[in-house]
């Protein structure tokens, strides 16, 4: 007796205790949200061109061919009472289960309750096939198309996912259960994280997707040899240690995105792309961006271009005392690193001898994706941002590429993390996902607006440092690296641009997976294979049709190609020289800076 009523006792305190957290977290919630700015609605929705657009498509089918709309209805309607009475039959003959669940899969339901316990199938499937009759409604609609259809078709699948009874306490028997086992300690913590998550981000609710406290830039990832030999108040320019005796002749620069920073390719030893270059026996140099903040508002892309490309390879070309550097960029680094290669041509100037593309949209006639987030409404609420802020907030850079993966990025780590109460865990790639940066103003707008919009690189010109550039501009050898799966730069938009240029030599590989577990790839892994043809870039569909598919990372086929167009062996090179002496070790500082600094 007394043993029960001591765990009576002990339920009393914990249920005391979390009542007591529950109140002070309620408290710091409120004061937490109390922190949001004013919304901006131009970033939070498309405009109401669309929904008007949908709306009067709509009526004019109701309209025209009203008996389009009766049939519709009524084949809903008729399956979901179908379901109803299927469920209420089991019911009726006093059997707690559910009746026979036709699908389809989902992963989001892998629970057994979901197909086994009446109320939770009855839920799922109500809202599989409300989904179902929705996205059919949509594709039905006549007189939407192009970019229009694209975008209703988008955020009709955003408001579908983001109902989804998963998503809810009461409808989640994952979150529901371990509520009971934890005595609703889960749901306690749940709160603690949601909080910490609104306060870390100004009121904003942006889930942590890993444990923060876990890595530390410098010590347990990006830690590959080398020195800061270089710094400007837009980068920071590193050279990495030799593993070798010898290296190639020829340097390499390589400028990752500046949405995001340099040790995505410095993770660990084992995936480390700039280890693995290094161990190949070339000299690596690797630029590392500013984060910048509202004093960078009138910072452009000729300002990336003179004082990020053609310094650090003006600064390359005099520590290793050579005439040409090999030059590799990375997303949007590619993307300007092509500009930088056209005006170079303009100019007659022969400093980057091969160039090699990681993920890189130049022709911007086929958005892919991303593009839902390149209309008008979307770009006008970016500008008014920008013009108040002299920035784009790593915030809404975040948001926005998280929902193009909103069940992966935003919705699953949610319920982990504000339903289980679970941490976030320690991954690496997630961390640094979250580690973004800023983007200067100017630069935004005219990313947005010329190459994205207008996509003038690849039709009239694109100006920059007083000359007018074109993709046929482009004259030096060629590597381009397109990842099959890339949700942000699709693989044929890639490919369309690369057979634009003016080069003679040109060669396209495409890796299978995404756009960062394409190109962090390394040999070890035997992970992902990939795709190769010597033939000529024509069309995108015959390349692949016809294209050898090799098994594993496509590095060493890179290496092969890269090795050819650098030059003789030469004693390995430490980093600096007399007249560029180390700075400080790699990574340096500017990866450091956070988004609010």
């Amino acid at each position: 007796m007394t043993s029960d009523h001591e765990a009576e006792d002990a339920k009393l305190e914990r249920l005391n205790d979390n009542l007591a957290k529950v109140e002070e977290l309620s408290q710091r919630l409120v004061a937490a949200l109390s922190q949001k700015a004013p919304p901006n609605p131009s970033l939070e929705g498309p405009g109401q061109e669309l929904y008007l657009k949908a709306g009067t498509a709509m009526m004019a089918e109701m309209m025209q061919n009203p008996s389009k709309i009766y049939e519709e209805q009524v084949a809903f309607w008729s399956k979901s009472v179908k379901h109803f009475m299927e469920a209420q039959q089991a019911l009726v003959q006093g059997k707690l289960e559910a009746p026979e669940d036709p699908g389809p899969e989902d992963r989001r339901f892998t629970n057994p309750l979901w197909r086994s316990h009446p109320y939770f199938n009855f839920v799922k499937r109500q809202y599989q096939l409300n989904s179902e009759a929705m996205e059919r409604a949509v594709a039905e609609i006549e007189g939407v198309e192009g970019k229009d259809r694209q975008r209703l078709e988008y955020f009709t699948r955003q408001i579908i996912d983001m109902f989804a009874p998963t998503n809810f306490l009461g409808t989640n028997p994952d979150a529901l259960s371990r509520a009971v086992e934890t005595e609703g300690e889960s749901l306690v913590k749940g709160l603690e994280n949601l909080v910490r998550d609104i306060e870390a981000n100004n009121g904003e609710v942006l889930v942590s997707l890993a444990d923060k406290e876990a890595f530390s830039v410098g010590e347990n990832i990006a830690t590959a040899e080398g020195e800061v030999v270089f710094r400007n108040r837009m980068m920071e320019l590193i050279q990495f240690s030799p593993k070798t005796e010898t290296v190639h002749k020829t340097p390499i620069v390589l400028f990752p995105p500046w949405i995001n920073k340099f040790y995505i390719l410095d993770l660990k030893p084992a995936n480390s792309l700039i280890r693995w270059v290094v161990e190949q026996g070339y000299t690596l140099f690797v630029v590392s961006w500013v984060n910048p903040d509202a004093s960078f508002a009138d910072v452009g892309l000729d300002t990336y271009v003179e004082e990020g490309y053609l310094t650090a390879i003006d600064t390359v070309k005099k520590i290793t005392k050579e005439p040409a550097v090999n030059a590799v960029g990375y997303c949007v680094a590619g993307t300007v690193l092509s500009l930088t290669l056209a005006l170079l041509k303009k100019r007659k100037d022969t400093s980057i001898k091969s160039a090699t593309f990681f993920t890189t949209l130049t022709d911007f006639e086929d958005q892919g994706e991303f593009g839902v987030f390149l209309t008008d409404d979307f770009v006008d609420g970016i500008e008014e941002q920008v013009k108040n802020d002299g920035i784009l907030k790593a915030y809404f850079m975040s948001r926005t590429f998280s929902f193009l993966r909103s069940n992966d990025l935003i919705y699953t780590p949610a319920i982990k993390s504000y339903m289980m109460g679970e941490a976030p865990p320690a991954f690496d790639l997630l961390y640094w996902n979250g580690d973004s940066t800023n983007l200067p103003g100017r630069m935004t707008l005219e990313y947005l607006r010329s190459l994205c919009q207008k996509n003038e690189f690849a039709r009239d010109g694109f100006e920059i440092l007083g000359e007018k550039v074109k993709l046929s501009d482009i004259a030096v050898p060629v590597c381009a690296i397109a990842c099959e799966t890339d949700h942000i730069a699709a693989w044929k938009s890639s490919f369309d641009g690369i057979k634009q240029f003016g080069s003679k030599s040109k060669t396209f590989i495409l890796s299978q997976s995404g756009h960062i577990a394409g190109i962090v790839n390394p040999p070890s892994k035997k992970k992902y294979g990939h795709y190769m043809n010597d033939g000529p870039m024509t069309n995108a569909d015959e390349w692949y049709d016809s294209a050898d598919f090799h098994e594993g990372s496509w590095w060493p086929h890179w290496d092969e190609w890269l090795s050819g167009r650098s030059g003789k062996q030469v004693a390995a090179r430490e980093p600096g020289d007399s007249k560029h002496k180390p700075i400080c070790p790699a990574p340096g500082t500017y990866v450091l800076a956070k988004p609010n600094t």
